[in-house]
């Protein structure tokens, strides 16, 4: 089998791959991302057409100077490609005063000096006409915020990489890596690849990836709807923003109407986690309106009309529900970024930033101590 020799290689080319290859190859270094499946393809977490990017960060606010950064990047690529990859609309947190999404937000601004809107439930309904919500709800109203257009930012990634001459090759399965002699060899059915840095970038793959680094990963199966609207005007992106909903049964995230689709919602969460992505279920069936349908009849009625279309996304989990961002202990040129638990994709610049960082000094000047792999065996 013939050799092929690159400065790095990058195992994965969806989300996060895309960035690191460009960000490798951005540094001049000559790349190679290997993907097992065709460019922009529908089996993980980077598609559907649009990704929520937000700042006011319920989760942690230690992710709050990452975002900072993100935010930067995305408007680099742009300029650099030409392409719109972020479009602002604002993101409305609604909740019980006493949700973790409420509060999340709240301290994460406070420890940041964020400003946010404060609404409350007659507010939100008089505002924003499409979304109907009572006492004791309120809104938490992010102006700096919007969605990315996740398939074009993949693609801008991927062609901002080649011009820089990175190989992207996909339809190319990687079938195992090893350490031989101060490099690494990652081998597929067409050629064995070997460089001095590797990066995995594998998504739900991970599980099998990482196996090893005590890394106890899940997959989610998560269905993206979309639905016909009664009044469009109400959906439009200067009249509602994107939102995510804190409700007694469950949490919920929508997006404004920007095609012919209508009106894209989700649940988050609230599934089955399994063991590999093997187990994902890709089809769709009735059962997969029920628990949304309810959520839009209740809260948001004119978005109630034909389901016009679908996808399957898969959530890579950890059990706190933060990234994996870290260097292999064994092999010090392997670094790795997984288990984004389904609210990653808005970091992807920054993590491929990182990822370069990590396999060509071996260090980053971005804080990742809470997202180091060890934080799973010290809990043990």
């Amino acid at each position: 089998m013939s050799r092929e020799h690159f400065d790095a290689i990058v195992v994965g080319v969806g989300g996060m791959g895309s960035a690191t290859v460009f960000e490798l190859a951005r540094r001049g270094m000559h790349v190679v991302g290997l993907e097992q499946f065709q460019l922009g393809h529908d089996q993980g977490s980077s598609h559907g057409r649009t990704r929520v990017i937000r700042k006011a960060y319920y989760e942690h606010p230690g992710y709050v100077p990452l975002l900072e950064r993100a935010y930067e990047q995305w408007y680099d690529l742009e300029q650099r490609t030409g392409a719109r990859l972020f479009v602002e609309c604002g993101c409305l947190n609604i909740g019980d005063p006493s949700s973790e999404l409420i509060r999340g937000v709240q301290a994460t601004c406070t420890e940041h000096a964020m400003p946010v809107e404060e609404l409350s439930a007659g507010e939100i309904n008089r505002r924003f006409p499409a979304l109907r919500f009572s006492d004791p709800y309120v809104g938490l109203l992010e102006h700096c915020a919007g969605f990315l257009l996740v398939e074009d930012c993949v693609r801008a990634h991927i062609a901002a990489a080649t011009s820089l001459n990175a190989v992207v090759n996909d339809n190319e399965p990687v079938l195992g890596w090893r350490e031989s002699g101060g490099v690494y060899e990652v081998r597929t059915e067409r050629k064995t690849y070997v460089a001095k840095r590797l990066v995995l970038t594998a998504g739900p793959w991970a599980t099998k990836l990482l196996a090893d680094l005590g890394a106890p990963l899940t997959v989610m199966r998560q269905t993206p709807l979309w639905f016909g609207v009664s009044d469009p005007a109400q959906f439009r992106r200067d009249r509602l923003p994107v939102y995510m909903a804190d409700t007694p049964d469950g949490y919920y995230y929508g997006f404004p109407v920007i095609d012919s689709l209508g009106h894209k919602v989700a649940r988050h969460y609230g599934a089955n986690e399994l063991a590999d992505p093997t187990q994902i279920e890709r089809g769709l069936d009735e059962r997969d309106e029920t628990d949304v349908r309810a959520f839009l009849q209740k809260h948001v009625p004119a978005a109630t009309g034909t389901r016009t279309y679908g996808s399957v996304c898969t959530y890579t989990l950890t059990p706190d529900r933060h990234f994996i961002l870290d260097r292999n202990p064994k092999y010090p040129g392997v670094a790795f970024a997984a288990g984004f638990s389904g609210h990653g994709y808005k970091f992807a610049p920054i993590v491929g930033s990182i990822m370069a960082d990590l396999v060509e000094r071996g260090t980053t000047g971005n804080d990742i101590d809470m997202f180091r792999v060890n934080r799973f065996r010290l809990n043990v």
